[in-house]
C-alpha cells in the first residue's frame, strides 16, 4: 500500500517570511533546507555544501552573499546560482547543490 501523503506538497514558509532578495533555513523529515528567494522565485536546496558535506551558514538563515544575488557557503566562500545551484567559485566550482523541488502558490513556498 502506498502512502499518499508522501506526495502531496507541503509548505515550507510564507514568501512574506523572506526579504527580497532573501533565505530562510528549514527543516523538513529531518532535512535541513535552504529556502532562496529571488523576486517572485523560489529555490529550495539541501542545506549542505558539495565541497564538504556540511552547513552552508554560520548564521542561522544567512544563505546569500553581501549582494544577495548568489548563495554563499560560510565555511569557504564558494558562491552558487540560486537558480540551478551551480558553484561558479571555489573549490568546488562545477559541483551543484542538492536541489528540491518547490512552487509559490496562495503567498505559501509549497516544497513538491
Amino acid at each position: 500500500m502506498t502512502n499518499t501523503e508522501n506526495f502531496l506538497p507541503t509548505p515550507l514558509c510564507r514568501l512574506d517570511q523572506l526579504a527580497d532578495p532573501g533565505s530562510l533555513g528549514v527543516e523538513h523529515n529531518g532535512e535541513m533546507l535552504m529556502v532562496i528567494r529571488q523576486g517572485d522565485r523560489a529555490f529550495v536546496y539541501l542545506n549542505r555544501c558539495p565541497h564538504r558535506a556540511i552547513p552552508l551558514e554560520w548564521v542561522p538563515n544567512q544563505f546569500l552573499d553581501s549582494s544577495g544575488r548568489l548563495i554563499q557557503c560560510a565555511s569557504h566562500g564558494a558562491l552558487f546560482l540560486p537558480e540551478s545551484g551551480e558553484c561558479v567559485a571555489g573549490p568546488c566550482t562545477g559541483a551543484y547543490l542538492q536541489p528540491r523541488r518547490c512552487h509559490i502558490s496562495n503567498g505559501q513556498i509549497w516544497l513538491d
